[in-house]
């Protein structure tokens, strides 16, 4: 390994580390991802032509053709980054419109129980499929929305915000649009809409079930009202109209799959499809008002361009990774210490999501792993699957392990040190009990 191939490895992990520390050190992990992003190709430039000739030993273009060729290399990557970053800026467009409108009312609405545990769930599978449908942490802030209508009592109310975080990322692991991660493998054509449902949907419920199971029995009693609290209706639309926004913003964003089954384009034009679609609704709603504060211009401003940009850096860092071959050699290592076991591997990447960011190491999977015509590694693999599984559901196992954990964790004003005594056992329950489910089901039926 020359020199500058352990530079390269050594500002990434540099920069990885204080991403990990963000907190620590109050520096935005946007900032240090892009900075990351930019050092990591700088140093690439310093000698372009030895990654090159190590990557494809055929080149003959020489340095007349040097330039190109890095301009072709830079095109690619940002260019398969830019469909995951334009899924993502619709998506979470979507999500806000929706919202802003009024269109999860209807959700809340739903929610009216007098017992705590039925309470429980009700929000549990709510939770569930709906963070299948929208993003994990979109989904925990409208479900905390809920419980703080709904309880009182604090100590109760953890016990639901702890379950939220564990549903929220057990429900985005077997959807192509659950999560972030999902969202990466099934756009890099590892894992198909219908095979990582199939396969990953009992996995991520039984993860799901057992730990509601355990948490029932740290609630008891009945709710002091049988009725949501009253609530501010902010939307300026009828409750037909919220509905119809509602339908249109979930449902459109359940059909972006079938949309790309029907015309073999990128997810990203499904997203853009229904965008423009809901934009259209919504304006055609908004000719009969006299003002337009949630109109779709005026929300695009809301969207969090720091998660995007923290994407961009982090996913543009790895390829270069990738480029220089470390993720490579590192995939190999990691096959000869495991014997080829892909249980282990991908069940230590769940676990280390629950310390670090999620994404990264998917994204460093992704290009450790080339996908293979055939066996464990071909499309919906054993691999692929079980690294959308682990990446996801392992990230409750600390509530600093997820976006929908770190989002409750201040919403709730949850510390870490209670998580880790009262919940994160729990967590580890259902992870493994997922895994269980999965193995046994392709030992019987794959």
């Amino acid at each position: 390994m020359s020199a500058l191939t352990i530079s390269i490895v050594a500002v990434f992990v540099i920069g990885y580390f204080c991403i990990a520390l963000e907190g620590g050190l109050k520096v935005n992990k946007s900032a240090i991802a892009l900075l990351m992003c930019v050092a990591c190709w700088t140093l690439y430039m310093a000698a372009p032509m030895d990654f090159i000739l190590e990557a494809d030993p055929s080149y003959t273009g020489g340095e007349a053709g040097l330039m190109d060729r890095i301009s072709d290399i830079l095109k690619l990557h940002l260019g398969e980054t830019a469909e995951t970053l334009f899924f993502l800026m619709g998506a979470m467009t979507i999500v806000e419109v929706v919202d802003r409108n009024g269109g999860f009312k209807f959700v809340r609405e739903r929610m009216k129980s007098k017992s705590k545990r039925a309470l429980l769930w009700k929000i549990a599978f709510t939770t569930f499929f709906l963070s299948a449908i929208l993003d994990n942490l979109t989904t925990s802030i409208v479900m905390i929305i809920v419980l703080k209508k709904l309880l009182q009592k604090r100590s109760d109310r953890l016990i639901y915000a702890s379950l939220v975080i564990i549903a929220a990322n057990s429900g985005g692991a077997f959807s192509p649009i659950g999560d972030v991660t999902t969202i990466m493998l099934w756009i890099g054509n590892m894992i198909t809409t219908q095979g990582v449902m199939a396969e990953v949907f009992f996995p991520a419920l039984v993860s799901m079930i057992i730990p509601a199971f355990i948490l029932q029995f740290m609630i008891k009693g009945e709710l002091d009202c049988d009725s949501l609290c009253a609530d501010e209706d902010v939307s300026e639309f009828t409750k037909t109209q919220r509905r119809i926004i509602f339908f249109l913003g979930v449902g459109g964003l359940m059909f972006v799959p079938v949309f790309r089954t029907l015309t073999e384009l990128p997810p990203f034009m499904g997203i853009l499809l229904v965008l423009g679609l809901l934009w259209t609704v919504t304006e055609l709603f908004y000719r009969s008002k006299g003002t337009a504060s949630n109109r779709v211009g005026k929300l695009l401003s809301r969207i969090d361009m720091s998660t995007i940009l923290f994407f961009l850096g982090i996913l543009m860092a790895v390829s270069c990774l990738e480029e220089i071959g470390i993720l490579k050699s590192l995939g190999i290592w990691l096959n000869d210490i495991s014997s080829g076991n892909h249980y282990l591997v991908t069940g230590i990447i769940g676990v280390v999501s629950s310390i670090v960011d999620n994404v990264p190491l998917v994204a460093g999977c992704m290009g450790m792993y080339p996908v293979a015509p055939t066996g464990d590694m071909a499309v919906d693999g054993i691999f692929w699957q079980l690294l959308a599984y682990c990446a996801g559901v392992g990230g409750s196992m600390l509530i600093i392990g997820s976006a929908a954990g770190v989002v409750i964790m201040g919403l709730e004003k949850i510390s870490f040190g209670w998580y880790l005594k009262h919940i994160s056992w729990i967590a580890l329950v259902g992870y493994l009990a997922g895994m269980l489910v999965y193995w046994i089901q392709r030992m019987i039926f794959f």
